[in-house]
């Protein structure tokens, strides 16, 4: 562990991440990486959310102080439901409404500590002004990738003051503050899936680009999971657009993660791994927030049971278990696929599975978190992707020739059992689809090179104090 130079103060950082895994985590492996260098981190979330986190390095533990938050009671909210996993896609609205009432105990607990910057997310568009009031700069920690930020434009743009963006069409094409050729854009589907979030009449409370707009317009600084070697042309995008400065924190590789009950289901599924040839099996999962609809899963079903590579599929079957909706499997799908495939419905250590030889290829939603994981781990990508950020991250690795997008239908998106099947078999086996097999081994150095993520981290930290 690095120590802090005596004439230097160390830094006391709070981290306050929106209720999501894929927000939480990435915010965690940040705080280890400040903590790494002998800063004080607090990090602020829900008492529920905290226990589910993975379990702290020793040397570091010391360094990162839980702060549990209980969490808001709210109409519309089950009880225990405290992250987006726990809930149905249409419930995350009221979550964002408990998450806002979050504001008059954080702002307790800032004033009882002595806070030099606090690391935000873009949904406390309230926090700003009470940083502020007390003498706290705010950092946007954005976990979304340089070209989603970049993509969606100056403030401008996202406030809705500038008619370039009226409608879902306007967010297919690459928009003028973009001065280079590319194919980064969302597709006709994949907009429609979202456009709830990019409205800015939101009668359930405030919409995602309202509160976005309001944390970078208050923010001191804005910082971005990526790194400039892998996409320098959207981080000038982002100083170009960006009247502050903008600063790259690198990708986050996963350092060694452990959870609770992690031994009993690795042990298992690594006796099942062990049996299968190296680099023959596909591991599907869509991360903690994404659910296909039940179409979907069957087409997913049944493609990879055409594709005849063996699989290991991690299925969540609902949100939450309010949710009604519960995902079935094709009738007699078990039976056909025993031996060869298995479907899982329980947490995985996704970076064990990922680390494992047998391991060849990923079909995955294209989440940042995971895309750095299989990445890290040399495994080329097959991209379907459902909610959020995910459509841009899959025009990025498109383009870097990293991952195959299941063809889709542009209007509807829906897809084919004999289109996945086919573009598991291009990514995993072909000789057409060597092409990513190669590219992810060759981008592995970008995203997990310790040195390099060592010197962003320092950069950021020096940026901080400079301020």
């Amino acid at each position: 562990m690095d120590v802090v130079k005596d004439e230097e103060k160390p830094l006391h950082i709070v981290m306050f991440p929106w209720l999501a895994f894929g927000h939480m985590i990435p915010y965690l492996e940040l705080a280890k990486l400040i903590a790494q260098k002998g800063h004080q981190v607090s990090y602020v979330s829900t008492p529920r959310n905290i226990e589910r986190l993975p379990k702290l390095p020793p040397n570091i533990a010391p360094l990162i102080n839980f702060v549990k938050l209980p969490m808001p009671k709210v109409d519309n909210l089950p009880q225990n439901a405290e992250a987006t996993t726990d809930i149905p896609y249409h419930v995350v609205q009221y979550l964002k409404n408990a998450f806002d009432k979050l504001e008059k105990p954080l702002t307790h607990f800032l004033q009882s500590s002595n806070v030099d910057w606090i690391f935000h997310d873009f949904a406390p568009f309230w926090l700003g002004p009470v940083a502020s009031k007390l003498g706290i700069k705010c950092a946007f920690f954005s976990i979304f990738t340089a070209p989603l930020i970049g993509f969606m434009g100056p403030l401008s743009v996202l406030m809705g003051n500038d008619p370039g963006r009226t409608k879902p069409e306007d967010f297919i094409v690459t928009p003028p503050w973009v001065p280079f050729q590319t194919t980064v854009a969302y597709r006709y589907f994949e907009i429609m899936k979202i456009a709830d979030i990019l409205s800015n009449e939101n009668p359930g409370g405030y919409s995602d680009i309202y509160r976005l707009c309001y944390c970078m317009h208050h923010c001191e600084t804005i910082l971005i999971r990526g790194c400039t070697k892998f996409e320098p042309e959207w981080f000038q995008v982002l100083q170009n657009i960006h009247n502050k400065p903008v600063v790259p924190v690198g990708q986050l590789p996963s350092m060694s993660i452990e959870y609770s009950n992690e031994d009993n289901t690795w042990s298992w599924i690594k006796e099942w791994l062990e049996k299968k040839p190296h680099s023959s099996v596909l591991y599907v999962a869509f991360g903690s927030e994404a659910k296909p609809s039940q179409e979907e899963v069957t087409n997913i079903a049944l493609g990879l049971e055409e594709s005849k590579v063996p699989f290991f599929w991690v299925l969540r079957v609902q949100r939450g278990p309010t949710d009604n909706e519960v995902l079935q499997l094709p009738e007699g799908f078990d039976e056909r696929t025993k031996g060869h495939g298995v479907v899982c419905t329980d947490w995985v250590p996704q970076m064990k599975i990922l680390g494992h030889v047998a391991i060849g290829g990923f079909l995955t939603h294209a989440g940042w978190t995971s895309v750095v994981e299989a990445v890290q781990n040399e495994k080329p990508l097959v991209l379907m992707t459902f909610l959020a950020d995910q459509g841009i991250n899959a025009r990025v690795l498109e383009e870097k020739k990293m991952g195959y997008s299941v063809p889709r239908d542009e209007r509807d998106g829906s897809f084919t059992s004999n289109s996945v099947a086919a573009s598991i078999r291009l990514v995993m086996t072909e000789e057409d689809g060597r092409i990513y097999r190669e590219k992810i081994k060759e981008m592995k150095d970008l995203f997990a090179n310790t040195t390099l993520q060592d010197n962003y981290i320092d950069n950021l930290l020096n940026h901080l104090r400079s301020l």
